[in-house]
């Protein structure tokens, strides 16, 4: 008989085990095959040349940390069966699996749908395929499983997923500020009436990795340079979407073309099997050729645009506290008058402002609990005398504008 229980030599943290067969059959599936081909940090290695990792390894690394959690809450007499194991194990695993092309960069651009959402769905058809051997999985990732705790690993404040990645973003781009104590938050970890909580030891523990997540995206993931980078990528997008529509014939691949053609709302693609295939056929490579074709387009801004990224010729980006003036916008535009005759419409493509923001932690969704000596749970921020005071839970917004260098 074939042995499916494999080890896996990760950069990070050595080898990670492949408990049974069921793990084994979903990697070699190839829908989380086509992970390999999708950057976990999109277009941040044009900041970070190091940042080529990609979705699989993520998935693996939560699989791996899946195994440590199950292992010390077992250790303190947590009541997990064979199957709620395996269940956690499969829906960190697949957690990411229904990621566009280049991750967050091109979320619901393709498709007007968030990743969950078609995860969600790859997962259900995954369990006709595997019949059964997918219920608890679902269950615990849509929070529909009794035991809440379950959900909180795969999905919550402090899920396995954040510890992965923060460590994981911060070993290939090289920013050691994202560096976390992921063995020691997972020996930490308890129940508390069927919720997740964080032994009190902790503390120190978890103010790092809070302070780790915040310095990691302003650092790398909202970096000014990735803004300007997936904004142009958008941008070129956006105008091949509008040629296609207009009756141009525009070279990509077949899995592709389907997206380009017309905005495909949630609705349609639930309803439309067909689509979710085509999305699950496509990754970075069909956008990557696209792009590499288009720069010899003979529309002028698409071809502008598209040498620019393949060139790494991107937008200038001023990122700041507050919107830029009209004034400001108004002289840039008219550089652009200056240098093109295009459209007022079309001025667009080389001038345009936005915003982004970030939330280190979100009380109103969930909060942390620390557990006392006396096993009573109170929240981290009643805890912690640094983070009380900080503002943790308070939004920061940012402003930029981008504009075409000359």
């Amino acid at each position: 008989m074939y042995n499916k229980k494999k080890i896996i030599n990760d950069p990070l943290y050595g080898f990670i085990g492949i408990p049974n067969e069921i793990v084994f059959d979903l990697i070699s599936h190839p829908w989380i095959g086509r992970l390999r081909n999708i950057r976990q940090l999109g277009l941040t290695h044009f900041v970070y040349p190091g940042a080529v990792h990609t979705r699989f390894h993520h998935a693996l690394g939560t699989l791996h940390l899946a195994n440590l959690a199950i292992e010390t809450l077992l250790s303190k007499g947590v009541a997990i069966s064979m199957q709620e194991a395996d269940g956690l194990r499969l829906a960190l695993l697949l957690h990411d699996i229904g990621h566009s092309p280049y991750s967050h960069s091109l979320e619901r651009i393709l498709v007007k749908i968030p990743h969950e959402t078609i995860t969600g769905m790859a997962m259900k058809k995954l369990n006709s395929i595997f019949p059964g051997k997918l219920e608890i999985a679902q269950e615990i990732f849509h929070n529909t499983y009794p035991k809440k705790f379950l959900h909180q690993l795969v999905s919550g404040q402090l899920d396995l997923d954040r510890l992965d990645y923060l460590n994981r973003d911060s070993f290939y781009t090289g920013v050691s500020e994202g560096v976390v104590s992921f063995d020691r938050i997972i020996k930490m970890l308890n129940v508390q009436d069927g919720e997740l909580v964080l032994e009190e030891k902790a503390l120190y523990s978890l103010e790092n990795f809070l302070i780790s997540r915040r310095l990691m995206y302003w650092q790398v993931y909202l970096h000014k340079t990735v803004i300007a980078s997936e904004q142009l990528m958008l941008k070129i997008l956006k105008r091949a979407k509008h040629l296609i529509r207009k009756g141009n014939f525009l070279f990509s691949s077949p899995f592709l073309q389907e997206f380009l053609k017309r905005d495909i709302e949630e609705g349609e693609f639930l309803e439309r099997p067909e689509l979710f295939e085509r999305f699950m056929d496509l990754d970075d490579s069909d956008i990557w050729s696209a792009i590499k074709a288009w720069t010899k387009d003979s529309d002028f801004i698409l071809s502008t645009l598209s040498q620019s990224l393949i060139q790494r010729k991107l937008y200038h980006i001023e990122l700041e506290d507050s919107p830029a003036s009209h004034e400001k916008i108004e002289i840039l535009k008219e550089k652009v008058r200056k240098a093109f005759i295009i459209s007022e419409e079309d001025l667009d493509y080389f001038v345009f402002t936005g915003k982004t923001h970030h939330l280190a932690y979100n009380q109103s969704r969930e909060d942390i609990f620390m557990l006392r000596k006396d096993h009573n749970p109170i929240s981290f921020l009643e805890v912690s005398d640094f983070f009380s005071s900080t503002g943790i839970a308070v939004p920061v917004e940012k402003h930029y504008i981008c504009y075409f260098r000359f």
